[in-house]
């Protein structure tokens, strides 16, 4: 009799384990992506948005060390929805030639991006909102979107225009929203997608993607970037607020390198007039605040919240008034590339500080991975999200940042100069344990090196023409200045041209051996000679997009008794054998 049931649950065991793995198909999470524009996070506006603050960052987790790659629109959101750096993806600006929606197509991303890729696995896919620049009505249809089971997409010239918005549904022709507040239209078509996806099996992505808070521009001649505007129920909020007053706001003594430091300082009125952009800016963020709320509620309704990743971010941050600079954003401070990242969902710890250092370049890899995909091809690796994971992140503690062109001033009194100066330069940001840098090479030849640990506003610059002195005596982990920038000079060597794993694990394209994974291990000081003989990043001139012959060096030399001087993208160049003094190489 035994034998015969042992026989008989032998027989169905298989079936028994499919449909297992058929219930963990059906129960792939839903996944709800809400991305703002222009957000800061120095200034404080999360501060600000309160049931932002009740229903994701004290039920998630808020990742406290997130940067974007690049701060400008287009090309950070390109970074976010491919898991590209803008290296590889091409997509450098927001207007063609170097970038935007054509630039997007031109490349191929349209077929080989993250929503095509998440209809693949299985998934629903909506988008609502801003996409691209220079996605426009003229030609939001040539070609069309690929990879969404619905969309509603926001269209220049209109699309920062807050009373003036202009959509395509599903390919449709443009319809016109005039004097329709756009935050709030964009919300109605989030609502409406999620009702949409709710009445599927399959799970969802929804990206909604309003415009608050970047300024309102109008496409004249010239473009006119003024405040954001904000819906009337909030006109009344945050009429005492001031921007923070840190040691690089509107500061005495010029800080910076190329156009930044030869920027006048603001007088009271300039200043009266940045303190209210910001508070317009806070206005327009209280919709989103709504909407964000309004959405947690619906899930919760529909029984989905507890199977649904909500995650909470914004493709750049903002400056005004720090460093004496204009509203703007596209500068490698920390105002500029620090930005909000919250999420929750199912095994996410609530009202958690993360702690990790991650990118934009890791949204896609991570949602990917919570959908069921890895894609250890991508130049992105997935964020620790759990409890368990975020106890032992695998992350690193590198960010590669790069830019390519123009500082573009907003507002009423921004600098007309500051447009014509070429802002293209290759950053790294790197936090690790007892370290927490930056470190940029400009175009000009120009160079900072920020500690942000003793000088958190990034004031001092250590590479400055008048810093010499306090850069003799400037040690770190028990080693010099100079030791220090040979150092990251050859990470951001790996960094700025690097693809998938060297992006990964830069580290490992110098030491192959495995020996050094963090900057603290480079320090060694077996290591001086052959990092002091390194190329060097460098620029043979200013460019408004990514031109590699323009960009100096794309070698690196690898550490070993035989080496090979390697690209990091890839391919072999020279070979050498070390003799014991890397001026030795034969």
């Amino acid at each position: 009799m035994a034998l015969s049931i042992l026989r008989t649950v032998l027989a169905i065991l298989p079936c028994l384990v499919a449909g297992l793995e058929l219930a963990v198909t059906v129960e792939k999470p839903n996944i709800v992506f809400i991305l703002t524009d222009d957000q800061d996070w120095h200034m404080e506006s999360l501060d600000y948005m309160p049931l932002l603050r009740k229903h994701i960052i004290n039920e998630g987790t808020l990742f406290d060390r997130h940067y974007c790659t690049v701060s400008i629109c287009c090309p950070s959101r390109v970074n976010i929805w491919t898991g590209r750096a803008a290296h590889n993806t091409n997509v450098t600006d927001v207007h063609p030639p170097y970038g935007g929606y054509p630039k997007f197509v031109q490349q191929g991303l349209n077929e080989n991006w993250l929503p095509v890729w998440l209809q693949d696995l299985g998934y629903n896919t909506y988008y609502t909102g801003k996409l691209f620049n220079a996605h426009s009505v003229d030609n939001y249809d040539d070609p069309l979107v690929k990879g969404f089971n619905g969309s509603d997409f926001l269209l220049d010239p209109y699309t920062y225009e807050y009373y003036r918005a202009h959509m395509t549904r599903n390919g449709a022709p443009p319809v016109s929203y005039e004097g329709q507040y756009s935050p709030d239209v964009v919300a109605e078509k989030a609502y409406g997608f999620l009702d949409e996806a709710t009445q599927h099996d399959e799970p969802f992505f929804l990206a909604v993607a309003p415009i608050a808070p970047h300024a309102d521009v109008i496409f004249a001649d010239p473009v006119q970037f003024n405040p954001a505007k904000y819906a009337s129920r909030h006109a009344h909020l945050f009429k005492d607020y001031k921007i923070p007053r840190t040691a690089n706001f509107n500061p005495d003594t010029p800080s910076g390198v190329s156009w930044v430091k030869h920027l006048p300082q603001l007088n009271d009125t300039v200043i009266e007039y940045n303190d209210e952009f910001q508070r317009s800016r806070l206005r327009a963020l209280q919709s989103v605040d709504e909407m964000v709320e309004t959405l947690v509620q619906k899930l919760d309704a529909k029984g989905l919240l507890n199977n649904t990743y909500i995650f909470y971010t914004t493709d750049n941050g903002f400056h005004i008034s720090q460093h004496r600079m204009p509203p703007g954003k596209e500068c490698p401070f920390e105002t500029d590339i620090h930005i909000p990242l919250i999420v929750r969902g199912p095994g996410i710890p609530a009202g958690h500080t993360a702690g990790v250092v991650s990118s934009h370049t890791d949204l896609t890899p991570t949602l990917l991975k919570l959908a069921g995909s890895d894609r250890p091809d991508l130049d992105g690796t997935p964020i620790p999200l759990s409890a368990e994971q975020l106890a032992s992140p695998a992350s690193g503690e590198h960010v590669n940042v790069e830019f390519w062109g123009r500082a573009i001033p907003e507002g009423k009194y921004g600098n007309d100069a500051m447009s014509a100066m070429n802002n293209t330069y290759k950053a790294l940001r790197v936090v690790g344990d007892g370290y927490s840098l930056l470190y940029t090479v400009w175009c000009t030849g120009e160079k900072e090196y920020y500690d942000l640990l003793r000088d958190p506003d990034q004031m001092i610059n250590y590479l400055g023409d008048d810093s010499a002195s306090l850069a003799a005596d400037y040690t770190l982990a028990g080693r010099s200045f100079e030791h220090l920038v040979s150092r990251l000079d050859s990470l951001l060597m790996v960094l700025k041209s690097c693809k998938a794993k060297t992006c990964h694990a830069p580290w490992t394209v110098l030491h192959p051996d495995g020996n050094v994974k963090t900057l603290n291990e480079a320090l060694h000081g077996s290591y001086d000679g052959f990092y002091r003989e390194q190329p060097k990043v460098s620029f043979s001139s200013c460019q408004p997009g990514y031109l590699v012959d323009a960009e100096g060096p794309q070698e690196v030399d690898v550490w070993g008794d035989e080496y090979q001087r390697v690209t990091p993208s890839g391919g072999r160049q020279q070979s050498f054998r070390y003799h014991g003094d890397w001026s030795l190489w034969t």
